[in-house]
């Protein structure tokens, strides 16, 4: 992970700082700040949290800034505190995005893509990382399937989610794998919705559809994390212009 252009992935450390260029309130930054973090799974395993004066030497803000973020974490019932224990992630922050923002149109497939963009490149990078040989066995496998599918002409939507789904599990961290899981739902949405424009699938993009797949598997098998998240993100965004474009391939 670029760890100059986002988040830290240190628990105890979540900057960067807000810039001036992010609008609203302080403590709305932070929250921002604080869901990013947890969906990229820079809390670890156990979901827990830094204590407040912690993150409040970390985003350099006061106290009561940091806790005004924190409540409202625990009123979406993203996290809660447990006596003496400290503050723990409780729920994936986004299953509360995907429930209160339906994608209806190509805007919201737009921003779609770059929530997608944010947390699936994480997850790759993870699972070059973390992945063990029945995870790579895993992901090949759903490669293959994927890639025959679309080869027969299919869109190939059932495998494609399985293939991500995948590269989640080889993270070996949960907050990837549902958060991967709870996305089912929009993605197939927005696929549906573009197959309404064009149902044409051309040789040529199939092959860079599936030549942008065996890069991911690659890096992950090399354990490549910064290479594996690149290109995740090259794929997701080659996949946002195949939208626009009117194709349905995943």
């Amino acid at each position: 992970m670029n760890s100059k252009a986002s988040l830290s992935m240190d628990s105890t450390h979540i900057g960067p700082l807000i810039t001036d260029k992010e609008i609203g309130p302080l403590s709305s930054k932070i929250y921002t700040k604080i869901v990013e973090h947890i969906l990229q799974g820079g809390f670890g395993q156990a979901g827990k949290l830094p204590a407040e004066n912690e993150l409040a030497l970390s985003f350099k803000v006061s106290r009561s800034t940091i806790r005004e973020a924190l409540y409202r974490l625990k009123v979406d019932g993203v996290i809660e505190s447990r006596k003496k224990a400290g503050t723990y992630v409780i729920k994936n922050p986004a299953q509360t995005l995907v429930a209160a923002v339906p994608i209806k149109n190509f805007d919201d497939i737009e921003k779609y893509y770059s929530f997608r963009s944010c947390i699936e490149s994480g997850a790759a990078a993870s699972a070059a990382e973390n992945h063990n040989e029945d995870d790579l066995k895993a992901l090949e496998q759903a490669l293959s399937e994927l890639n025959s599918a679309l080869q027969s002409g299919s869109a190939g939507i059932d495998e494609d989610v399985v293939f991500h789904l995948a590269i989640a599990k080889a993270s070996h961290n949960p907050f990837f794998v549902q958060n991967i899981e709870t996305s089912v739902a929009p993605i197939r949405q927005f696929i549906e919705l573009v197959r309404t424009i064009d149902d044409k699938k051309s040789s040529p993009r199939i092959s860079a559809t599936q030549k942008e797949h065996e890069n991911i598997v690659d890096a992950i098998r090399k354990r490549a994390a910064k290479e594996a998240a690149e290109a995740v993100m090259l794929h997701i965004s080659n996949a946002k212009k195949r939208i626009f474009e009117g194709t349905i391939l995943p």
